[in-house]
């Protein structure tokens, strides 16, 4: 494991629409790793020579007009696997897991599942189940791994802008908190609440009914590391301000610098 190293997750929205904005982040910011979600294209689109041209090598899996993943590095990302099994079985392109310098990064972008009485909400729930079978089969929590993405989840009443209103709500509900907390109890820790254990702070804010502006947002965008990780976790904070951006994605970034 060589540090220090900042990595980030960022749920885009498409990469066509958000191409400019992550550009333009990478130019500002220099993270090592940017972990995208939701690019929403098939692979012979993704627009890996740009990066390329930015410093940054790209990983990625994608498919038409939903989903899709990237792991973005400037550094090389060796042993790259794609989907819970490594080979990219499943027809949603949701998982995406590589090793940059020494550390395990899985990037996951987990079902929204449209609303607790859909026949989506049983997939999402399904999905949470494999990530941690997938982590207790394929890993231990005594390496350096970051499990990062889109989780679609809020784990408690700091990351919701009203618990008692959303309460049993997608994105807060009691089944997706034990499933996520079951993640957490694997042996993975909350960057960002690890460092901010009484702050309120949301990652993502609906386009509709001045959601940003009223500031009614959601935490679900979440970096989780092993101890390894956790213990030179400096810095994690969530990029606010890009939502204010024109034709900025629902989702901002969320950054986590480690040290040695």
């Amino acid at each position: 494991m060589q540090l220090p190293l900042t990595l980030v997750t960022w749920n885009v929205n498409s990469i066509r629409v958000r191409l400019e904005h992550v550009l333009r982040w990478l130019g500002d910011h220099r993270p090592d790793v940017l972990c995208l979600q939701e690019t929403k294209v098939p692979d012979d689109q993704f627009p890996a020579d740009a990066f390329t041209q930015a410093g940054y090598q790209s990983a990625y899996r994608g498919q038409q007009t939903y989903n899709g993943v990237a792991i973005l590095s400037r550094h090389p990302v060796d042993d790259v696997a794609v989907g819970f099994d490594g080979k990219d079985q499943e027809e949603q392109k949701r998982l995406i897991a590589g090793t940059v310098r020494g550390i395990r990064i899985v990037n996951a972008y987990v079902p929204n599942g449209s609303a607790p009485d859909s026949d989506k909400f049983p997939y999402k729930l399904d999905f949470m189940a494999k990530l941690k079978d997938y982590l207790a089969r394929q890993h231990q929590p005594g390496q350096p791994l970051a499990l990062v993405g889109d989780f679609n989840a809020a784990m408690a009443a700091l990351d919701v802008y009203d618990e008692r209103a959303l309460e049993g709500s997608v994105c807060y509900h009691p089944d997706e908190r034990k499933r996520m907390g079951s993640l957490l109890d694997w042996g993975l820790t909350d960057a960002f609440r690890a460092l901010h254990p009484e702050e309120q702070a949301f990652s993502w804010w609906d386009y509709r009914g001045g959601s940003f502006r009223k500031n009614e947002g959601l935490r679900i965008d979440h970096i989780w590391v092993t101890e390894p990780l956790a213990r030179r976790t400096v810095a994690c904070w969530i990029d606010r301000d890009e939502r204010a951006e024109e034709q900025a994605s629902d989702h901002v970034p969320v950054v986590a610098t480690f040290t040695s």
